[in-house]
Parts: C-alpha cells; structure tokens; sequence
C-alpha cells in the first residue's frame, strides 16, 4: 500500500504507538519500532507517535491533513478492534472520509475469537456509517 501512495504522489503519515514507561511498547523499544518492511522513509513521510489509540488525539494530525488539503484518508495498520477501529470512527467524526483497506488491518487471536472474526466484524461494521471499505487491489489514490 505505501508502495501504491508513493507511486501516485500521495502523503504518508505513520503513526507508532508509544506505551509508558516499562511497557512492550515504550519508545525505543524492539516492538515500537516500524516494521522494516513497510519501507517508511523517515526523511519523505510524516512518522508521528501516538499514546491512545486514536491516531488523532494529542497528534496534531487531523490540523496537518487540513493544512495539506487531505480529506481522504485511506487507513490501515494493527491493532483492527483497537487502533483501527478508532481512527476510523474518529476520522469520519472529523469531517474526513476515511477508506479502510479491509485486507491491510491486522491484530492477534483473543480468547474469545480469532484474528479472521474479528477483522471480518470490523469490516461489516465499519463499512458504510464510518469508512469506505475496499480491497488493496481496488485503493486509488
């Protein structure tokens, strides 16, 4: 998907989320870190932390992407029923469109249900009240 953006000329902003003091996600740590593999260019994109777990609280983002003039955003990432989810809900309370790609969000298996069901419900329930939800082959930017 960055590969995608950056082809077509379009902002990327990452955002990692940083935990307190001790936790597996604190800054600096093995877990905080971007995955290599995203091939984030620190000096060409926005890479930004966050503490909760809506990309736009306490980050001044949603204030950059008006300055730029972004309304669409097209979202993706882990952890889906945390981070996804809130960014999505809070993103189209803010007056953006959010598009989620519904096979570019991730997270882990919980006692309760597996990582496939929880994704699946997100993306029905996001779908139409609070994302555009499309497939990475169908992203346009």
């Amino acid at each position: 998907m960055i590969h995608k953006a950056r082809e077509a000329g379009a902002p990327i902003f990452a955002a990692r989320h940083t935990g307190p003091l001790g936790s597996p996600i604190e800054s600096g740590s093995p877990l905080w870190q971007l995955l290599p593999d995203l091939k984030v260019d620190a000096d060409a994109d926005t890479v930004f932390d966050k503490t909760k777990f809506s990309c736009f609280l306490g980050t001044g983002l949603a204030e950059r992407l008006v300055e730029a003039g972004i309304n669409e955003l097209v979202i993706v990432g882990m952890k889906t029923q945390y981070c996804i989810d809130t960014t999505c809900r809070v993103a189209s309370e803010l007056g953006f469109e959010p598009v989620l790609v519904a096979d570019g969000h991730t997270c882990m298996d919980t006692p309760a249900l597996t990582a496939k069901a929880i994704i699946e419900h997100h993306n029905a329930t996001l779908d139409g009240p609070f994302v555009k939800l499309r497939n990475t082959a169908d992203v346009q930017f």
